[in-house]
């Protein structure tokens, strides 16, 4: 998404227009208020596909199902990732004069909670077939189904957010959505 003048998140969030400030020859960095709610638009898409990617490839095991192995590990892997992610922007951002990354590393990680929410729909999905409500494929399919809606509904308030017309959010939500029918067909090409 391109700035724009009406672009909140590129002002800052309050509307003033000020509070970003400027990299030396980049773009405009957004302002202390805008930043979570890039990071819960960004963490809700990149853990929707996370999910999704491994709640299918979790599927598609040899073995017996086992959706309470399944679960532990997509929770696994989310929790990994959202703790690299968030180190690695803390290491990107990283300054020569800051003295100790621990504690920005630390603080980085942790807020990329939205990463580890949105692996919610699937982990309850595959939870519920470890207490026996449906079979592993089922939750499997029905966490699919959620994240495919789910990520429409993120690139939709993404570009909203954005100041994009309802039109224009609709493709970006739509774009967003073909990232999770792209593992869906995969999923039902490799079965």
């Amino acid at each position: 998404m391109r700035d724009r003048p009406s672009d909140p998140v590129s002002r800052g969030g309050d509307g003033s227009g000020g509070g970003g400030s400027r990299l030396a020859g980049g773009p405009a960095r957004p302002g202390r208020r805008a930043e979570p709610l890039q990071r819960l638009l960004f963490g809700g898409v990149y853990g929707s596909v996370l999910t999704s990617a491994l709640a299918a490839a979790l599927a598609n095991d040899s073995g017996p199902p086992d959706p309470g192995y399944d679960a532990l590990w997509v929770f696994v892997a989310v929790l990994a990732s959202a703790a690299a992610h968030g180190y690695a922007h803390a290491i990107a951002h990283r300054t020569a004069d800051e003295s100790a990354v621990t504690v920005s590393a630390l603080r980085s990680m942790l807020t990329e909670w939205p990463l580890v929410i949105a692996s919610v729909p699937a982990l309850a999905a595959l939870l519920g077939a470890y207490a026996g409500l449906w079979g592993e494929d089922h939750a499997v399919e029905a966490a699919l189904a959620l994240n495919v809606a789910t990520l429409f509904g993120w690139g939709l308030w993404a570009a909203r957010v954005a100041g994009r017309t309802w039109p224009a959010s609709c493709r970006v939500g739509g774009v967003d959505l073909m990232l999770g029918l792209f593992i869906v067909a995969v999923n039902v090409l490799s079965k």
